[in-house]
């Protein structure tokens, strides 16, 4: 089974984090490393059940919070959690691409749909000036990241424009090329961002390593011209043992 249809057999709102909540942790990284203070209007798309609009709330004192969210149960859980709380926040049911973001300061956009990212773009470049996106993983299209924090990058209004994917890559990474330490290293900081079971998440560290440096070897910007020999037994791993092929992506 190759890699993609591996991915395609899981279920669509994993593979697409709809209902993948980050720990209380994980937003604490983010909001610390934004620097999110009581001068921010906080927007968080996607907001699931409201944990990162209550914690912004609780722990940060942000002037405003508005949580967006296409699932009417999560904005009622989060209603009722900030309730109990005896916090106020606003939180809409709506497709975030028909939100008003306009006074937001600091937004938490984290979505894998290319359409929605896209469409997201034209919002986001109307936003008032140093204006903080934050995304997971990756930067918005085309974009030079103004920090990178891994796995956390703030892209900034305006946007730094790219001359090249390589450019945007290497700049994410912080690095002249990428060899499988870098490779490992980014893929376990992501693991750990999204879960609270790390020990349980090997596997996943194992898949995302391999993605990063089969596309930055494919990109031109991996270490080296052979691949390495980790590089090489991972593959092995994945086909032998669970019948998952990568080999087909070394161009």
């Amino acid at each position: 089974m190759k890699i993609e249809e591996y991915l395609k057999s899981l279920p669509e709102n994993i593979v697409s984090g709809e209902d993948v909540q980050l720990p209380e942790k994980s937003f604490r990284e983010i909001f610390n490393f934004l620097n999110l203070g009581e001068d921010d209007i906080f927007y968080h798309l996607g907001c699931g059940d409201g944990k990162g609009i209550e914690l912004a709330l609780r722990e940060y004192n942000v002037k405003k919070a508005v949580g967006i969210d296409s699932n009417a149960d999560k904005i009622k859980q989060a209603k009722k959690s900030l309730s109990q709380n005896n916090l106020s926040a606003e939180l809409i049911c709506e497709d975030i691409q028909n939100s008003n973001i306009s006074d937001a300061t600091v937004i938490l956009f984290w979505f894998t749909n290319q359409e929605i990212i896209n469409n997201m773009m034209t919002k986001f470049e109307k936003l008032q000036p140093d204006t903080k996106i934050i995304t997971i993983w990756g930067p918005l299209p085309d974009c030079l990241p103004q920090k990178v924090e891994f796995p956390y990058i703030i892209n900034q209004i305006p946007f730094k424009k790219a001359n090249s994917l390589q450019e945007q890559v290497l700049a994410v990474f912080g690095v002249k090329c990428i060899d499988f330490v870098t490779a490992w290293e980014f893929a376990e900081r992501y693991t750990k961002a999204i879960s609270s079971k790390i020990e349980n998440d090997r596997f996943l560290t194992i898949i995302q390593t391999l993605v990063i440096w089969i596309n930055a070897r494919n990109l031109g910007v991996s270490c080296g011209e052979k691949i390495p020999e980790s590089i090489k037994t991972y593959i092995n791993i994945m086909k032998t043992h669970f019948n998952i092929d990568f080999e087909h992506l070394l161009k």
